[in-house]
């Protein structure tokens, strides 16, 4: 039980380390909308052409490279497209970031 509780809280941390690096991004570029825009492009491309991707090797991935929902969602290293596209329309629009 307990490597499997470890697994989960390392997703979590590497989740959460893909929400920090986003608002780094915005606050270097300036622009969270333009980078909000390019996810969803990267997001919908991704989703138009299959990536050569194991989960060995899926972190490395901007968008995650692998699909699945229910159970699989824990044990994924990227949060969901939306929800980081949300948080960096709500650095520009006042919603805040909660965490």
């Amino acid at each position: 039980m307990a490597p499997i509780a470890a697994l989960l809280v390392q997703m979590a941390i590497s989740r959460s380390r893909e929400f920090d690096a986003d608002a780094g991004g915005a606050q270097i570029s300036g622009n969270p909308v333009s980078l909000a825009n390019a996810l969803r492009t990267l997001d919908r491309k991704a989703g138009e052409i299959p990536m050569d991707a194991s989960p060995a090797t899926a972190h490395m991935f901007i968008v995650n490279p692998l699909s699945g929902g229910g159970l699989a969602k824990l044990f994924s290293t990227h949060p969901p497209m939306e929800e980081r596209i949300a948080r960096l329309e709500g650095m520009v629009y006042g919603q805040g970031v909660s965490r």
